[in-house]
């Protein structure tokens, strides 16, 4: 076994990426204090050609050095959008038919390894603020909720831990790319 050159992985180009199919997922983060969190989803969400990220409330926005620091450039190619209120994307979301999905903890929260993900349809996942979580607002207004089922002593993983899981799931489901 040997480890692959980066020459050899043959990546998209920024304009590629852009023109590409991409997956129906939708990253909304609600108050979202770390910038190194941030950067590493935008970073999950160009590995798996994720639709869009809506950045709401404090969450910080590109050009950012520490954001930078963990995007790698995914910043470039995954199409963002800042908005003041959550409650607003998620409203706007749902008028264009787009399922709500809060990644939390809640009752009747569907555990990942049971959602079904149903063809045809586009979701939104809302991650929010590393302590308090996704609002209770939010999840009030969410067409659901999936919860990542944990075993140990803490009750939360990390926000960008939390994406990587719940997208990867998801577009495995998906059987992405089609």
């Amino acid at each position: 076994m040997r480890k692959l050159e980066n020459s050899e992985l043959e990546r998209k180009s920024i304009t590629a990426f852009k023109e590409s199919k991409k997956t129906p997922l939708i990253l909304v983060l609600d108050d979202i204090r770390s910038l190194h969190n941030i950067g590493s989803v935008f970073r999950t969400a160009d590995a798996f050609l994720i639709e869009k990220i809506y950045l709401c409330g404090i969450t910080a926005t590109p050009p950012n050095k520490e954001i930078h620091k963990t995007a790698l450039g995914a910043t470039e190619t995954v199409v963002w959008e800042h908005q003041k209120n959550v409650l607003e994307v998620i409203e706007n979301l749902k008028k264009e038919n787009v399922t709500t999905l809060a990644i939390e903890q809640v009752e009747s929260a569907v555990f990942l390894q049971d959602f079904k993900v149903e063809k045809d349809k586009k979701y939104a996942l809302v991650f929010g603020n590393e302590v308090y979580g996704v609002s209770q607002e939010a999840v009030a207004l969410c067409d659901g909720s999936i919860e990542i089922p944990q075993l140990g002593t803490k009750h939360s993983l990390n926000i960008s831990v939390s994406a990587g899981i719940v997208v990867w799931d998801l577009f495995s489901k998906m059987n992405w790319p089609q």
